[in-house]
């Protein structure tokens, strides 16, 4: 598959391979979670751009891996899928990206390091192909509900996370796989991926990341005593989540379910960060 003309410069094709969405928004979480926990501005400064390079090294590997797979349902919406960067050189970028990604770790120590190299090694292994088995969630569970953790760790006195923000973070992980997959599930099942969402179906997924989201925003309010501010995000989380339960209920989901669960799961990651 060569690489396309001039028409799309190498730098855009790697760059909307990336899953440029997801990774802003993971990014930016790990900016604001920093923020929070009172980084130092060069540890968060580090913290911010390792994240955002073992984003980027998530999203390139995946469509890599996938690129026969995307070429097969018509997925020229994927920069490799329609012929605009090779599988090889999208799959060099996101390694030397894991690399600097783990490298820029050391500086904040050695928790730092063991925590990203864990998440990141659990979202390089769905892609790789856990993403077709019944434990395709597990790496969502693993990856997300490690990210809290990543700010106190990079502190000078290093922690883990509470366990109730560890538990919202895999409860938010669950959240977005089990709805994300939803959009592509009659693409993947014509090429042979059936993960936990294929096997639940659309409108068990949505009701489970729902209810996922629910179980988070209470961890958080529980955990972190709440307050005027966090009961707030609490109320609104909830709200959001019982209409798409009740949505995804009386009719087969939709775009609209799945924007109201995304919407939930943002609100559920800023009840995160302001508590």
């Amino acid at each position: 598959m060569p690489d396309a003309p001039a028409k799309t410069p190498l730098v855009r094709a790697l760059w909307g391979a990336t899953h440029p969405g997801p990774t802003l928004v993971v990014t930016t979480l790990s900016l604001a979670l920093g923020v929070a926990a009172g980084l130092e501005p060069w540890r968060l400064v580090l913290l911010v751009v390792a994240v955002f390079a073992g984003q980027v090294s998530v999203g390139l590997s995946n469509d890599a891996i996938d690129a026969a797979r995307d070429v097969a349902v018509g997925r020229t919406d994927k920069p490799v899928a329609r012929g605009a960067l090779t599988p090889e050189r999208a799959l060099a970028v996101a390694v030397a990206s894991l690399i600097l990604a783990l490298a820029l770790s050391v500086p904040l120590g050695p928790g730092l390091v063991a925590a990203h190299a864990i998440a990141l090694a659990s979202a390089w292994a769905y892609n790789a192909g856990l993403k077709s088995t019944p434990l395709s969630i597990a790496p969502f569970l693993v990856s997300f509900g490690l990210f809290p953790s990543f700010a106190p760790l990079a502190q000078p006195d290093a922690a883990l996370a509470a366990p109730w923000a560890s538990l919202s973070g895999a409860a938010l992980g669950a959240a977005v796989h089990l709805t994300n997959v939803v959009r592509d599930l009659d693409d993947d099942r014509a090429t042979g991926v059936r993960g936990l969402p294929h096997r639940l179906g659309a409108r068990i997924s949505v009701v489970a990341a729902a209810a996922g989201i629910v179980l988070g925003a209470v961890a958080v309010f529980a955990g972190s005593g709440g307050g005027v501010v966090g009961a707030s995000f609490f109320v609104a989380v909830i709200l959001l989540a019982a209409a798409t339960i009740a949505l995804a209920l009386s009719r087969p989901p939709g775009r609209a379910v799945f924007q109201l669960t995304m919407l939930a799961a943002l609100l559920l990651a800023a009840q995160l960060v302001v508590t």
